[in-house]
């Protein structure tokens, strides 16, 4: 939550926790919103269970209390299983992480298994956090299957609960990000003429008290309702507002044009997001997103935040390292799935180990291997892995700008930049899982040992691929590894315990 481990966003709210309400089921747990939902719902004490399409410790680590359920919206008999025994489930499912062109026919697809899985469970109700706009007006792709998703869930007699929203400002969402890293890298900053359209954005705070109140609303069930925050201003007031907040001046331009997919483009080679994200939610600057009634607001009274206000909660739960999720916790699409290194079978067979030994603590040293990949880079040959990461990005792949949600030790399932945190055992071993574009599979992991009363830290390479081109990769790469992987690991230690 953006308040700390011990308040939550909905202690201020005006309604009251139903203790009739039943099972429910969030799905979309692991994505930027149901993340932040789960922990909200479980401390007003309802029954909650997650939707997860792949097992992990983490999610019971993550959500004490909180069923985990196995399943896939695009299959319907896992939907069936999940939603045995439920009264009431979330549907934040989107597909969007697949780029323009997969998106839509996804989300519909699984819009529709939801609908017929829900009817044949018994659910009581469904509640969507769909997005913003003109149903009259020519839409872009992203909103216009925002609004197809709500069409179909309610074509089933299962009651659904729809709240639109726009833009959503918070720490870790992907338009705060992109809005942010515009204004802190750029200092002339172009904006198309598209971006003169009117947007409501909301906190992600204020989002989490909606979802949570139309549970608790009774007569909210079967009606839609537009949710947005205190101000309505255009993309470029936004993007001027930010720069008030920072401190920082800069001097915007409008194009006379709005050249949607270079900008996108551009915005992922400047920002942590990557290009498939950006345009999706660049192409909808040519409409106005705004709220056409206030009906929520008598229902579930409480007074949004304004736009400013948003951005400074956000920049101050980063600063305080308190970021909780992010858009890259579900990104890329279906990285949970990935095999993992203990999976592959034969081990892989491709494998470079470094090591050194030291006097300081295990402790200590574990503690600045958690360090990597953070505000000071990898400790050594910044350029080479910065090098690495735009290439991987020029290539539309995630690079290394991701960045971390955490500067603390990571989790399972982190980014830390073209990486993904696969494994942690504290004061032992570091596992983390390329996502990076490669003619392979990679991992690098980084363990603590004991030898000869001193301890050890190593370094480990694992690669796996069958092809012939990766094979290439692989020993075009080898003759670097012992200079970037030997100064990293003597870097680390260097840096332990300060």
């Amino acid at each position: 939550m953006e308040t700390g481990r011990d308040s939550f966003f909905c202690d201020d709210l005006p309604t009251r926790p139903d203790p009739d309400a039943g099972k429910i089921l969030v799905t979309g747990a692991s994505g930027y919103i149901g993340g932040r939902l789960v922990p909200e719902l479980l401390h007003r004490g309802y029954d909650v269970g997650v939707l997860v399409r792949a097992p992990s410790p983490m999610y019971e680590d993550r959500w004490p209390g909180a069923e985990v359920v196995v399943g896939d919206a695009l299959e319907i008999k896992s939907l069936l299983r999940a939603l045995r025994g439920v009264s009431t489930a979330y549907y934040l499912i989107h597909s969007m992480l697949l780029g323009p062109a997969k998106f839509a026919a996804t989300d519909i697809q699984a819009a529709a298994n939801f609908r017929r899985a829900a009817e044949d469970s018994g659910l009581k109700r469904i509640i969507y956090l769909g997005g913003l706009g003109d149903v009259a007006a020519q839409l872009s792709p992203h909103l216009r299957s925002r609004i197809e998703v709500a069409e179909e869930l309610e074509r089933g007699k299962v009651p659904v609960t729809v709240l639109r929203a726009a833009v959503i400002i918070g720490s870790g969402s992907a338009s705060y990000e992109i809005i942010v890293n515009l204004v802190k890298k750029v200092p002339l900053i172009l904006i198309p003429r598209c971006a003169g359209s009117l947007c409501q954005p909301i906190a992600i705070r204020d989002v989490v008290k909606y979802l949570v109140g139309v549970t608790e609303v009774s007569g909210t069930a079967g009606r839609a309702f537009d949710i947005g925050g205190a101000d309505v201003l255009s993309y470029g007031n936004m993007m001027k507002s930010t720069a008030d907040v920072l401190q920082i001046k800069r001097i915007f331009m409008t194009l006379p044009y709005c050249p949607t997919k270079f900008y996108a483009y551009v915005a992922s080679l400047l920002t942590p997001v990557p290009s498939s994200i950006a345009r999706c939610l660049l192409e909808g600057l040519k409409n106005d997103v705004v709220c056409q009634d206030d009906a929520i607001r008598h229902l579930i009274p409480f007074e949004p935040l304004g736009y400013r206000e948003s951005v400074v909660r956000a920049l101050s739960r980063e600063e305080q390292d308190r970021v909780h999720t992010r858009w890259s916790d579900a990104y890329p699409p279906a990285h949970e799935l990935a095999i993992r290194l203990l999976e592959v079978d034969p081990p892989p067979p491709y494998v470079a180990s470094y090591s050194i030994t030291s006097r300081k603590d295990a402790s200590s040293i574990f503690e600045s291997v958690c360090r990597i990949g953070g505000d000071d880079g990898w400790f050594h040959s910044n350029w080479m892995w910065r090098l690495r990461g735009v290439a991987d990005r020029i290539l539309l792949g995630v690079g290394s700008a991701r960045g971390r949600k955490t500067r603390g030790r990571p989790h399972v399932n982190d980014v830390i930049g073209f990486w993904r945190v696969e494994a942690v055992e504290d004061d032992e071993a570091l596992l983390l899982r390329a996502e990076m574009r490669l003619p392979g599979r990679a991992w690098l992991g980084f363990g603590v040992g004991e030898e000869g009363g001193y301890r050890k830290l190593t370094v480990t390479a694992h690669y796996h691929t069958t092809g012939l081109w990766g094979k290439l990769y692989w020993y075009a790469f080898l003759p670097f590894h012992r200079y970037i992987f030997k100064g990293l690991i003597e870097q680390i230690e260097k840096r332990a315990g300060f």
